[in-house]
């Protein structure tokens, strides 16, 4: 495992990291807001081919667009992420998918879950996205085109754009090749 933008605060123990994140940081690119972000901890290892990558994330979302999930990529112009991400007092399940630009979907979750849990598939040109609130029942919150045939950073991805730190636990960090 590798880090891309280290937080100063980060503890990996057994399967589970850690970390304070770092106020000032995000990924995105262009649309709507009009600036590029590319510089929230992401602490990753890398895979070519189909894998899925699933986690256990458990976040202490304060402040505006504060988020914490996964991320595949490639480089700072293409690139998934996926997570709970805080907007208007309400942690939503989201996503933002970029290929030069950035997209955002959300599902908003008004009960505010404690966890979520994450699966994310990457398999030829696709990359499917789940989540779950138990660990064992997942929906689907989306399905989109990613570059195949090239190797790829799969790891866990946290942001707070604004002025305040935040506390994240990512747990059970899994990558497991499929056919």
């Amino acid at each position: 495992m590798k880090w891309y933008s280290k937080p100063v605060k980060s503890a990996v123990e057994g399967n589970t990291l850690k970390m304070t994140v770092d106020p000032g940081t995000d990924y995105w690119q262009v649309t709507h807001y009009g600036f590029k972000r590319d510089n929230g901890p992401f602490y990753y290892t890398e895979q070519a081919g189909n894998f899925e990558a699933s986690v256990k994330i458990t976040g202490a979302y304060q402040e505006l667009f504060h988020q914490a999930g996964l991320m595949v990529r490639i480089d700072n112009k293409n690139w998934i992420k996926t997570g709970i991400e805080y907007v208007d007092g309400v942690q939503n399940v989201s996503a933002v998918v970029t290929r030069e630009v950035s997209d955002w979907s959300v599902v908003p979750r008004h009960d505010s879950p404690k966890s979520v849990w994450l699966k994310l598939l990457r398999k030829g040109d696709y990359v499917e996205i789940k989540y779950s609130f138990d660990g064992v029942k997942y929906d689907m919150l989306r399905l989109a085109y990613f570059p195949p045939n090239v190797k790829a950073m799969i790891g866990m991805v946290a942001a707070a754009p604004g002025k305040q730190h935040f506390d994240v636990t990512f747990e059970d960090f899994k990558v497991q090749e499929v056919k």
